[in-house]
């Protein structure tokens, strides 16, 4: 079936999940197999209405829940086909189960998650806790601050994903409704182009190539699992890494737009630095440019790819840093933030090791203030200043009540 082509202008006003529907329908995906939760809706109902008006070619499947979307997902990528899929928060964990299944048995498909609050309480607004919950999947995790990146991200996630030397599923995270119901500036690919730098799907030991039968989801046990799992952490932490670094220069050629691994700002000089995801990382590093007019050398260090976790690259980004504050936008429940223990994970055998601090903020939409973050800064400055750590190990930003820290 022949379908249509979209013409667009060099800079479209978009939404994140806007720009993230775009993009699924120039990578003219064979299957999308979804059902909807807020806030990430608007991207498979979007991707919807590009089949109805006739551009998509793929098929478009509903289904009962986000358990079946992704066993439908399954199904397809088993079956030769690309594919992709979206959701948030309580979908996500309907889906966690899945999730394992399509990353063992080595199927490259693509999500896009809208961060939201898990419940209870019910929420529907952002944070990372979905975000985290899934973080030891054996899923690439990409994170987008906005729209430019939410559509940027999608298209090299399939690259990566769908390389042979690869073949793992990938997620483009995005905060919810800071991100996703946000509408900036978009800067497009054609169609023409888009398809191009994805290319053409290529098969991979698919089960509908009956002249070379293979097995998907097999029982194991002791005798081979440990095996299984081993190599698959293995490719994600030796040949996924350089794979986003080389498709991140492919992309710089086609669209004149850079990314990296771990996103440093000021960091050249800083003495102390905060470490974030999401959105958050735009509005730090407007306040840590107002806090070197104070005299305060700040700087940012955003984390672009979650997983597999950039150790070198953060050790590399912070080891000349005297304060350095992890901000987990999730929950610890019992313990102290994911971020934040990933960071002492890289930093540990430094050198010199800076002096690490927590800040749990932003739960459920809870707003990050500049001067939450003005208040940071000063804080990490004392620190610096003191030579020891003043404040609590872990502490709320912008609870009500009494201040909230421990550790």
């Amino acid at each position: 079936m022949a379908f249509d082509k979209m013409k667009l202008r060099e800079v479209e006003v978009w939404d994140g999940n806007f720009a993230a529907a775009q993009a699924m329908r120039q990578c003219q995906i064979d299957v999308v197999a979804a059902y909807p939760i807020t806030p990430s809706t608007p991207i498979v109902e979007g991707y919807a209405k590009f089949k109805a008006d006739n551009y998509v070619e793929g098929e478009f499947v509903m289904v009962e829940s986000e358990h079946a979307a992704m066993s439908g997902c399954v199904g397809a990528a088993a079956a030769g086909g690309r594919v992709a899929t979206a959701t948030s928060s309580q979908g996500l964990a309907l889906m966690a189960e899945v999730l394992y299944q399509a990353s063992g048995m080595r199927l490259p498909i693509v999500l896009n998650m809208v961060n939201r609050a898990l419940a209870a309480p019910l929420n529907v607004n952002g944070d990372h806790s979905d975000m985290y919950m899934v973080r030891d999947s054996g899923w690439i995790q990409f994170d987008a601050y906005c729209p430019q990146e939410a559509y940027d991200l999608n298209f090299i996630a399939f690259k990566v994903a769908e390389d042979h030397d690869v073949r793992l599923p990938a997620i483009v995270n995005q905060d919810g409704f800071m991100t996703s119901h946000t509408a900036q500036g978009v800067r497009t690919l054609t169609d023409d182009e888009a398809y191009g730098f994805v290319g053409e799907f290529q098969p991979m030991n698919d089960m509908l190539d009956f002249e070379h039968p293979v097995t998907h989801g097999v029982q194991t046990e002791e005798d081979w699992h440990f095996e299984h799992k081993a190599r698959q952490h293995n490719d994600l932490m030796t040949k996924v890494l350089p794979k986003i670094e080389q498709v991140f220069a492919d992309f710089e050629k086609l669209s004149g737009r850079k990314y990296n691994l771990v996103e440093q700002y000021n960091m050249d000089d800083a003495d102390v630095a905060v470490v974030c995801m999401g959105t958050s990382v735009e509005t730090a590093r407007e306040v840590a440019t107002q806090m070197r007019e104070k005299g305060i050398k700040a700087g940012v260090v955003g984390i672009r790819v979650l997983r597999p976790f950039p150790f070198m690259q953060i050790a590399e980004a912070l080891k000349d840093v005297k304060a350095v504050a992890a901000l987990d936008r999730s929950s610890p429940n019992g313990a102290a933030g994911m971020l934040y223990n990933e960071l002492c994970g890289a930093m540990y055998n430094l050198d010199t090791r800076p002096m690490l601090t927590g800040y749990v903020y932003g739960l459920g939409g809870r707003d990050l203030t500049k001067q939450h973050l003005r208040d940071l800064y000063e804080e990490l400055q004392a620190n610096v200043d003191a030579g020891e750590i003043q404040t609590p190990l872990q502490q709320f930003i912008g609870v009500r009540g009494p201040k909230l820290s421990f550790l």
